[in-house]
């Protein structure tokens, strides 16, 4: 794995959002979810997530994520992905989000 300088990662723009809105994203080839994530000041962006193998739409509705919100938007599907929401992947591909220990304010940045 090649090292990065702490100006590289400063450069990653990580923040905390809230999930408003959770909905089966049927047209993706993979099995996902879209998300409506609020980030407080920033505004509420979407994401498209493959997290469906461990998390039903109840489990994410109101729960606190990170995300990166200073990728190129991607378009998947029918669908624009504006940020990406981070998470440990496991050896099968199972992903388990990253989210504060305490409840914070939307739009917190991570650093």
């Amino acid at each position: 794995m090649d090292n990065i300088t702490f100006e590289d990662f400063s450069k990653i723009d990580f923040r905390v959002g809230t999930i408003i809105a959770v909905e089966a994203f049927d047209e993706a080839i993979k099995p996902a979810y879209k998300l409506k994530i609020d980030f407080g000041d920033i505004g509420v962006l979407n994401s498209s997530a493959q997290i469906t193998h461990r998390y039903s739409e109840g489990d994410l509705l109101n729960k606190q994520v990170i995300a990166v919100l200073n990728f190129p938007k991607k378009q998947i599907a029918n669908f624009m992905s504006e940020c990406l929401v981070i998470g440990a992947v496991g050896e099968e591909g199972d992903v388990v989000l990253l989210n504060p220990d305490f409840k914070v304010e939307n739009g917190l940045r991570i650093g």
